[in-house]
């Protein structure tokens, strides 16, 4: 069983940045490709981004594209996703979520390890 903790959430400005992280355990991490999701209230959850297990790839929602970054450190067991320019509607609790496998997917059945989420908050 994976283990997953996400770390990074906060309240934040419009057009600010935040940076998340998501670290694995109970698994070799480059075993495991890696996305991000996120909810609110009353809506399913959405895809943000992916990375593949050895970074080689990687898949963003059109609404996050050229204004976030995933990025992962194998050596650290950690994906990272950089948020720029962050818009309101950014707000929203964000889930990482692991798979043993070596592509990327957005959607949140593919995953079968998920972490308790952390909140994101931008004000304006």
């Amino acid at each position: 069983q994976v283990q997953v903790l996400e770390s990074g959430g906060g309240l934040v400005q419009a057009g600010g940045s935040l940076r998340l992280s998501c670290t694995a355990s109970g698994s070799r991490f480059d075993t495991l490709r890696v996305g991000w999701f996120r909810q609110v209230p009353g809506k399913e959850r959405e895809g943000v981004a992916c990375i593949s297990r050895h970074g080689t790839t990687n898949y963003y929602a059109e609404s996050v594209k050229g204004r976030f970054t995933i990025s992962r450190d194998n050596a650290k067991s950690t994906v990272y996703l950089q948020m720029s320019s962050l818009k309101l509607e950014d707000t929203a609790v964000y889930y990482c979520a692991t798979e043993y496998s070596e592509f990327c997917s957005g959607s949140p059945s593919a995953y079968t390890s998920w972490g308790q989420g952390t909140q994101v908050t931008v004000s304006s």
